[in-house]
C-alpha cells in the first residue's frame, strides 16, 4: 500500500501537442546525508589540494568509471513530483519496492527526484504498480519507461506540513559572483582552483547525464535490444562545465559481438538482415528510425531534429526533464576514444583541469569561443593547446600520446577504422611528472607561449609534443590526435586567430606587470585571473589598434623588455622557460 498522502505513479506519456524547446535554469535540492553532502566533501578536498601535488587516491580507468556509472543509472528512476511533497513519505513509499542507495531533487520545469535503488529488481517492481494515465482531451502514447509522474491523492496541508527540501543552485555562478570569489582568493593559484570548483560538473549533474543516456537507451532498445547509449565528450572527459550539452553515442557493438561467437559442428547460423550500399547509409537509417522513435514515443524528448547529412550524422533534441540539449550519434567510436584520452590527461596532474577551465573561461569572456558554429576556436581546440603547452614544459607535465602508446600492452591495442588509437589505460604505468611549477606561472607562460607562436608555419601535435610544419594553409592547424590527417581547427579564420594572439599577448603583459609591481591582492580591484576576464582588456586593445603601431607588437616589445630586465626572476625559475618563435 502507498504511504498516506501519496498517490499513483504514472508513466509519463508524450502528449499530442509539441512543447516549445526551452533551456531551464536547473536548481538542485540538497538532501542531507546523500550525494550532496559527499560532493561538498569532495569539492573541499579538491580546493585544499596543493598545486601539482600527486593524488594518492588510486585512479580508475575510464572504462571502469563508465561501467560503474552505467550500472548505477540502470538502477535509477526519474520522477516528476508535486511542488509540495513530504520527502520522508516519498522515500517511505518508494522503499516498499526496495532499499534506496541515493536520491536527490532538482528543479527543471517542475520538481524532479532522481532515485537510485540498490537492486535493478526494485525498478521493475515500481514499474509493475505504475499505470498509464487517462487524459480527458488528449491521447497518451503508452510507453513503459523509468520516467514517472507522481500525483498526490490528497493535497498536503500547507500549514501543518511544510516541505523540508532545501534548494541550492545547480548552475555556473553569475559574472558578478565569480568576480567576487576571484577577488577574495589568496593567490592566482587559488583563483584558478576556485574557478574550477565553481564550473565543474557536480556529482548530481554527472548522475543525471548517465541517467538521461540510460532513458534514451530504453527507447532505442525497442529496435536494437542489446544496444548501449554512452555519454562522451565534455560530460565524461573531466572538462565538462555545468550546463554543457550532452553528447551521446549509440553503441551497437554488443549486437555485433553475437556474430563472433564460436559455432558448433558444421553449421553456421546468421541473422537475416537488410543490406545497404555503405556504412554511412546504414548509420543514417539507424539514426532516422531512432529519431522518429524519440519524437513519437520518447517522454520528455522535444524539438527532435534529424541532421543526417552532416559529416557525422546525428539526432539533436532537448530532454526537458533534465534540461539537457542532446546530440545522439552512432558509428563514432573515435570520439569516445578521444574522451578517454582527455580523461587520462585530466587525471594525470591536478593542474591540468584548473588551467583548461581558466583558459576556456578567458576565451569565452572575450568571445573567442561561441556556442554557435562558425570561425571561432572551439573548446576542444583550446584543451588540446593546453595539453600541448604542458608537454612543452621542462620537465614535461604531461606525456606525449606517442609515449603513452609505447607503454601500452596487448590489452590496450585499439584500431578504429584503420586509425591507431592505442595508448596505455593503466595510470599506475605512467610516471608522475617532476615539474612543480605553479598555476600562476603556467597561466602567464601559456599566454606568452601562444602569443609568440609561429602559427603561420607551425602546427600543434600532441602525439609528438612538438611543433611541426603545417601541411596546409589553414590559419590554425591542430592535428587530430587519432585521425592525423584531419585539422580539428580548420574552421578558425585568420581574424579570429589574430584576435586570440592579441589577447594572449595582452594577458601575458597584464600578469607580468602585476608580478613586476608586486602589488598585494586588492578586494576592491580585479587582479590576477579576474583582471584577465574583464571586457575592458579586449576593448582597450581594439582602441589601441587605431594608433600607428599595432597593439600586439607594442605588447610583444613590452614583454621582451620586462623579461630582459627581470634577470633575477628568470634565474629563480631556472628551466621553466619554453623557447618561443616570433
Amino acid at each position: 500500500m502507498a504511504a498516506r498522502g501519496l498517490g499513483l505513479l504514472t508513466s509519463l506519456p508524450l502528449r499530442a501537442r509539441r512543447s516549445q524547446v526551452q533551456r531551464p535554469l536547473c536548481r538542485l535540492l540538497s538532501c542531507p546525508g546523500t550525494v550532496a553532502a559527499a560532493l561538498g566533501r569532495e569539492e573541499q578536498s579538491l580546493g585544499s589540494a596543493e598545486t601539482g601535488s600527486e593524488d594518492r587516491t588510486p585512479k580508475k580507468r575510464f572504462s571502469e568509471v563508465q561501467k560503474e556509472r552505467r550500472e548505477q543509472a540502470q538502477r535509477t528512476v526519474l520522477i516528476h513530483c508535486p511542488n509540495k511533497i513530504s520527502e520522508k513519505k516519498f522515500l517511505k513509499y518508494l522503499s516498499q519496492h526496495g532499499s534506496i542507495n541515493n536520491h536527490f531533487f532538482y528543479e527543471s520545469f517542475g520538481l524532479y527526484a532522481v532515485v537510485e535503488f540498490r537492486q535493478k529488481e526494485s525498478v521493475a517492481s515500481l514499474q509493475n504498480v505504475t499505470r498509464t494515465p487517462s487524459l480527458a482531451t488528449e491521447a497518451a502514447v503508452p510507453f513503459r519507461s523509468r520516467y514517472f509522474n507522481l500525483k498526490l491523492k490528497t493535497p498536503l496541508n500547507q500549514t501543518s506540513e511544510q516541505p523540508s527540501i532545501q534548494c541550492r543552485t545547480q548552475s555556473s555562478p553569475s559574472s558578478k559572483k565569480l568576480f567576487e570569489l576571484l577577488c577574495c582568493a589568496e593567490s592566482v593559484d587559488d583563483q584558478l582552483n576556485t574557478l574550477l570548483r565553481e564550473f565543474q560538473l557536480t556529482e548530481e549533474s554527472t548522475r543525471l547525464r548517465y541517467l538521461t543516456c540510460s532513458l534514451i537507451e530504453d527507447v532505442a532498445a525497442a529496435y536494437f535490444p542489446d544496444c548501449t547509449v554512452r555519454p562522451f565528450g565534455s560530460s565524461v572527459n573531466s572538462f565538462g562545465k555545468l550546463g554543457c550539452d550532452l553528447d551521446m553515442f549509440l553503441d551497437l557493438d554488443e549486437i555485433e559481438k553475437f556474430s563472433t561467437h564460436k559455432a558448433s559442428g558444421n553449421f553456421l547460423m546468421e541473422f537475416q538482415v537488410k543490406n545497404v550500399p555503405s556504412e554511412r547509409i546504414a548509420t543514417q537509417k539507424i539514426l532516422s528510425v531512432v529519431g522518429e522513435c524519440l519524437d513519437h514515443f520518447g517522454p520528455g524528448c522535444v524539438g527532435v531534429q534529424k541532421i543526417l547529412n552532416a559529416r557525422c550524422p546525428l539526432v539533436r533534441f532537448s530532454h526537458q526533464a533534465s534540461g539537457f540539449q542532446c546530440d545522439l550519434t552512432t558509428n563514432n567510436r573515435i570520439a569516445l576514444k578521444s574522451s578517454e584520452l582527455l580523461y587520462m590527461y585530466g587525471a594525470l596532474d591536478s593542474r591540468v583541469r584548473a588551467l583548461v577551465f581558466s583558459i576556456r573561461c578567458w576565451a569565452r569572456a572575450h568571445s573567442l569561443t561561441s556556442s554557435i558554429p562558425g570561425a571561432w576556436i572551439t573548446n576542444f581546440s583550446l584543451t588540446v593547446m593546453v595539453i600541448f603547452f604542458l608537454q612543452r614544459r621542462s620537465p614535461p607535465i604531461l606525456p606525449t600520446l606517442d609515449y603513452l602508446k609505447t607503454l601500452a600492452d596487448a590489452e590496450d591495442k585499439c584500431i578504429i577504422e584503420g586509425h591507431n588509437c592505442t595508448f596505455v589505460r593503466d595510470f599506475n604505468r605512467i610516471k608522475p611528472s617532476g615539474n612543480a611549477e605553479t598555476l600562476e606561472l603556467l597561466l602567464k607562460e601559456f599566454f606568452e607561449y601562444f602569443g609568440n607562436f609561429a602559427f603561420n608555419k607551425n602546427s600543434i601535435n600532441i602525439r609528438q609534443g612538438r611543433e611541426q610544419n603545417k601541411p596546409e594553409s589553414s590559419p590554425l592547424h591542430i592535428q587530430n590526435p587519432f585521425e592525423t590527417s584531419l585539422n580539428i581547427s580548420k574552421n578558425v579564420s585568420q581574424s579570429q586567430l589574430q584576435k586570440f594572439v592579441d589577447l594572449a599577448r595582452e594577458s601575458a603583459w597584464i600578469l607580468h606587470q602585476e608580478d613586476k609591481d608586486r602589488l598585494s591582492p586588492s578586494y576592491n580591484q580585479p587582479w590576477g585571473l579576474a583582471a584577465l576576464l574583464l571586457p575592458s582588456v579586449a576593448n582597450s586593445m581594439s582602441l589601441a589598434k587605431k594608433k600607428k603601431k599595432p597593439a600586439s607588437e607594442r605588447i610583444k616589445n613590452l614583454l621582451e623588455s620586462i623579461k630582459s630586465s627581470s634577470t633575477e626572476n628568470s634565474t629563480a625559475t631556472n628551466g621553466r622557460a619554453v623557447s618561443t618563435q616570433a
